[in-house]
């Protein structure tokens, strides 16, 4: 069935010289993955392939047998053309490692149409925005809402989160927990939108704790989830 559809570049795979297996999350059909002959061709194709640069926002008409193979892109182009979130140092960072983090994260193949507007406006705000620090953390804990782990209110006033119950707690058990000062900025972030991000001020070593125990939440709650190898270039830029 041809479709048309929104959709954004969650990793590119080279194929022999010249094709890309391009894999897309998609707003009509979640995720699928479309094969790109001859893309890197010197030649001028049917596909340019600046568009496929990781989490770039298309428009793209495309042909699903959904049967779980390669499907047929047709046409392709850009729905939203970033100004700096491919030449900004630290944004690239930032795209390059959750780029890395939703190719893992992402398994359906079934549509979601709150998660793909969830991720489409958070990319948007990182691309005009310039304090842009604290985005990776803020888009990992908001975008748990809609895989169906987002960390319940119920004891907020608590000094611990445990990352295995996903729930806060007096005490410190045998559980991978988070306490302070880490739970604190947790805490704020649970609380704000993108309007407020900036208010959050936190230190490096910090913001380096927090992701780690943020990865360590996606492990007990996402089956066969890894931490991306990016998030230590994400770490230096923000150090």
């Amino acid at each position: 069935m041809q479709q048309t559809t929104k959709a954004i570049v969650l990793k590119t795979i080279k194929y022999g010289d010249n094709s890309l297996i391009v894999k897309l999350y998609t707003a009509s059909s979640g995720l699928k993955s479309y094969m790109l002959n001859g893309v890197l061709s010197r030649k001028k194709g049917k596909f340019n392939k600046a568009h496929f640069l990781p989490l770039s926002q298309l428009e793209i008409v495309a042909q699903h047998r959904d049967k779980g193979n390669l499907e047929r892109l047709i046409e392709a182009k850009l729905s939203y053309p970033y100004q700096t979130a491919h030449t900004h140092m630290a944004k690239n960072a930032i795209v390059l490692f959750l780029s890395e983090f939703l190719s893992n994260a992402i398994q359906e193949e079934t549509e979601n149409k709150e998660l793909f507007s969830f991720i489409e406006t958070a990319l948007q705000w990182l691309d005009h925005e310039d304090q842009i620090a604290n985005f990776h953390l803020f888009f990992l804990v908001k975008i748990s809402k809609y895989f169906g782990f987002y960390p319940s209110d119920n004891h907020m006033d608590s000094p611990y989160f445990d990352l295995v119950e996903g729930d806060f707690c007096s005490h410190a058990g045998l559980n991978p927990h988070m306490g302070e000062p880490e739970i604190s900025f947790f805490k704020s972030i649970l609380g704000i939108n993108f309007d407020k991000l900036n208010d959050i001020k936190m230190s490096q070593k910090s913001r380096r704790e927090l992701i780690s125990h943020l990865m360590v939440y996606y492990q007990h709650h996402l089956d066969g989830f890894k931490t991306p190898k990016s998030i230590h270039i994400l770490n230096e830029v923000f150090s």
